[in-house]
């Protein structure tokens, strides 16, 4: 079992950064993948990055690609997720989600979820 707990999330000015993170606990000396998700009010979960166990592989969603960056320190076991550039449209309630043996798009093939933090940008 591995316990995520996000953190960070906070309103911004459209145009500005923030940085959220994920802690995690358990079964932290297993490898495990991380990635952040997103939803809006009224909207579908939606996929915003992934990275490996080891860290040295990442993916980024189409609509955050060169605006955010996701990473880990692995002895901290904290994931990261920075956001630049930021949009009203990024609005939205971020979630971390971990597992051991899977890494990718598909929110439904995680395992562990974490309980999500709000973001939220004004124009």
């Amino acid at each position: 079992q591995v316990h995520l707990v996000e953190s960070g999330g906070r309103l911004v000015q459209a145009g500005g950064s923030l940085r959220l993170s994920c802690a995690a606990s358990g079964r932290t000396s297993d490898t495990y993948a991380m990635g952040w998700f997103r939803q809006a009010p009224g909207k579908v979960r939606e996929f915003v990055a992934a990275i490996t166990g080891s860290g040295k592989s990442t993916y980024h969603g189409d609509s955050v690609k060169g605006r955010f960056t996701i990473s880990r320190d692995n002895a901290q076991n904290t994931g990261y997720l920075q956001m630049n550039s930021l949009k009203p449209e990024d609005t939205a309630i971020y979630y971390c989600a971990a597992d051991h043996n899977y890494y990718g798009t598909n929110g439904d093939q995680y395992h562990y979820w974490g309980q999500g933090t709000q973001v939220t940008v004004s124009s």
